[in-house]
């Protein structure tokens, strides 16, 4: 045999053990059976978490803050125009005084219910100089004893110019179940030469401001009157009037 067809013969020694061999592993498991530590392929990573990116929370942000941004100029600018008009104009509440109340008829029917007719002679004022006020459909003006009503009629639609007074001649009337109760308590009170009435105002009015005509508001209006007697056909002296009013949208 020659010499490079020669091959190595190594001696082995006899009741060697034959050479490990790599034990077969079971998909999934991580050891051997011996516990040495197996080598796997790399597992693929999870799917990341969509989340809203920082551009589009950016976006929203911004929206927000151009929004309140928006509503503060505005504000300020509805605040400044109201301020405009308070000094160019000057508003004023309009005020009412009563001039004369006679009684007409005061009596009792015949169902015992309590029948009164008053009439009132007012005086509405205007103070402000550049503001008209329209005095529209629905006004009524009402005289109360105590908690009940005695009588009620309508004032009239009109315009009422820049400072301008204006006479109004209101008859109001109406009628109380059970009257003979309040009958006696007015004649009792008659006695005393000081009687207690309250005459309420309820005016819906439009604001004149130059050419243009605003919404309606509302002159509520209470007048504590003191008179002296509710004689029928004769003249009451009021020995007192406080008027208070408010305007309300």
């Amino acid at each position: 045999m020659a010499d490079h067809q020669r091959q190595r013969i190594h001696p082995m020694e006899v009741g060697a053990p034959p050479p490990p061999t790599t034990p077969l592993v079971p998909p999934g498991s991580s050891r051997s059976e011996k516990g040495n530590p197996l080598h796997h392929p790399p597992l693929l990573h999870a799917m990341p978490a969509i989340y809203p990116t920082p551009k589009k929370r950016s976006c929203f942000c911004r929206c927000i803050c151009w929004t309140l941004c928006l509503l503060v100029l505005v504000l300020i600018i509805l605040a400044a125009s109201i301020g405009i008009l308070y000094l160019v104009f000057k508003p004023k509440l309009p005020n009412y005084s009563v001039d004369t109340l006679r009684i007409s008829d005061l009596r009792l029917n015949f169902d015992l219910s309590l029948y009164a007719r008053f009439d009132v002679e007012i005086t509405a004022n205007n103070p402000n100089k550049k503001i008209g006020i329209y005095y529209e459909k629905g006004g009524m003006l009402s005289v109360w004893y105590t908690n009940t009503r005695l009588c009620e009629g309508s004032l009239p639609k009109f315009y009422q110019g820049h400072q301008n007074k204006t006479m109004l001649n209101v008859s109001l009337t109406g009628q109380v179940q059970s009257g003979s109760t309040l009958m006696n308590a007015l004649q009792q009170q008659q006695q005393t030469g000081r009687i207690p009435l309250n005459l309420k105002v309820h005016a819906p009015i439009a604001i004149k401001l130059g050419r243009l005509k605003l919404r309606k508001v509302k002159v509520l209006g209470e007048c504590m009157l003191v008179v002296d007697s509710l004689s029928s056909n004769n003249l009451i002296s009021i020995k007192t009037s406080n008027c208070k009013f408010r305007m309300k949208p």
